[in-house]
């Protein structure tokens, strides 16, 4: 595995924002890997997820532009009816391209851009959430050498996404939403230090 992860990307659908609230409040301010949210939102959503996210988390949430630069200890969140990528020159992109999986933004979409981007260099994390949305873009960020995660749906209030995804065999850890914040707090410290991750 990896001692150079690069990117912490997270996706959610019913249930998702009560985790991302406990996963942010979680991480401490000087946790420096940026993070990148893909939660479906209603296509009128005007901001206020990236709002109410903002008031769980330590560091700046941002809702980008299109190429806007990614930048270390922001999280960012897709804007409501736009699919958003990463791009090889660490910078983000927005589509309106057709929905995946019936959503837009899809989180199969940012994990696969991020999977192409940073290959192992990525941590993927999937959420609480009523589809399998996730489930493939889990699958290239495993095939590419990046970390997966899954929440333990039994900790979630919807589990159809994350257990999808555990069924689909992509999936590298299971852990309750608690857990999430404090392993990836543990990844980014053995990076700091050097260390080699387990």
């Amino acid at each position: 595995m990896t001692s150079a992860f690069r990117v912490v990307v997270i996706g959610g659908s019913a249930g998702g924002f009560e985790a991302l609230r406990v996963i942010l409040s979680a991480l401490p301010g000087d946790f420096a890997l940026p993070v990148l949210v893909v939660q479906h939102l209603h296509a009128s959503d005007d901001g206020s997820f990236a709002r109410h996210l903002a008031c769980a988390a330590r560091h700046p949430v941002v809702e980008p532009c299109d190429k806007a630069r990614i930048e270390q200890g922001c999280v960012y969140t897709a804007p409501a009816n736009y699919h958003m990528l990463v791009e090889r020159d660490s910078t983000i992109a927005l589509s309106i391209d057709d929905r995946v999986n019936w959503s837009r933004p899809s989180i199969d979409v940012l994990f696969e851009s991020a999977a192409r981007a940073w290959g192992n260099g990525v941590i993927a994390v999937i959420l609480s959430g009523a589809s399998d949305d996730g489930t493939r873009g889990l699958r290239t960020v495993r095939e590419a050498g990046g970390l997966t995660v899954a929440q333990d749906p039994a900790s979630a209030s919807t589990p159809f996404m994350p257990q999808a995804a555990i069924d689909a065999g992509v999936v590298d850890e299971v852990l309750g939403v608690e857990e999430i914040g404090q392993r990836l707090i543990q990844l980014e410290k053995k990076i700091k230090n050097g260390g080699v991750l387990e």
